[in-house]
């Protein structure tokens, strides 16, 4: 039995599996990751502050229009489609109901343009925008479509900020308590496309008590150790396998 027809078999045996996933999920969608050679972090950009800077609340406070001109070109990609992984996680979830969870560090959307309805969004999602003054909620062509570089509220004037978590924000706790829970009552956890490097979300994993622990990465994590199962081949290949053993 190979890598693939393993992962297959053991999602056939479950009842309540949790998808775990990064940006690696999207990489074959055509999004950019953020640690990898050709990812986010790593490409030139012709601002002279590096994207950890821009993506930090100190800095969409001070200079918004920085940040709004790096965001509209390096973080939203509304030509994005579903790939394999997010295909196959979707219909895990409407056919056979055994997919109770996709705990996403994902802000674009993939997985429930997929079909997918369970989706705890650790850090937001470019989906869904507020205004600063008067808290009224936009979705992603208020940001788009504005023809400011920094959208304002047609209501009250007030800046409209992305529901992304930026760097010095907290993650939502009920999404943490939420996942915490879904994943402690998982009997298979699927961890994909994510380094595990990025706290707290990485150390969400550790709440698993069931069978098997899948990690679908192309690079070593500092959980290797702790899995049953390490696939990396690309993850929506490794996806369009599973799906045609199974048969979806």
């Amino acid at each position: 039995m190979n890598q693939i027809e393993k992962l297959a078999s053991w999602i056939s045996d479950s009842d309540n599996i949790v998808f775990f996933g990064g940006a690696g999920t999207s990489t074959e969608s055509g999004i950019p990751d953020f640690r990898s050679a050709a990812g986010l972090y790593q490409t030139q950009h012709h601002s002279p502050y590096p994207p950890e800077v821009m993506l930090s609340r100190t800095f969409f406070m001070s200079s918004p229009d920085i940040f709004f001109d790096f965001y509209r070109s390096k973080m939203i990609h509304p030509e994005a489609r579903p790939n394999g992984a997010h295909l196959l996680l979707a219909e895990l979830e409407r056919r056979q109901g055994k997919l109770k969870a996709v705990i996403t560090q994902n802000i674009d959307g993939l997985h429930q343009l997929a079909g997918s309805h369970q989706v705890l969004e650790l850090h937001g999602s470019i989906h869904r925008n507020h205004c600063m003054d008067c808290s009224h909620y936009y979705g992603l062509e208020q940001v788009v479509d504005s023809v400011e570089v920094v959208p304002h509220c047609p209501k009250c004037g007030g800046i409209i900020k992305p529901d992304v978590v930026l760097y010095e924000e907290e993650l939502d706790h009920s999404v943490l308590m939420e996942s915490v829970e879904a994943i402690a009552a998982a009997d298979l956890l699927i961890v994909g496309g994510t380094s595990l490097t990025v706290h707290p979300a990485a150390s969400l994993i550790t709440y698993f008590q069931g069978r098997h622990t899948v990690l679908l990465n192309r690079d070593p994590t500092p959980y290797d150790h702790q899995a049953d199962l390490i696939i990396t081949d690309r993850i929506g290949e490794v996806m369009n396998g599973v799906q045609k053993i199974l048969k979806l």
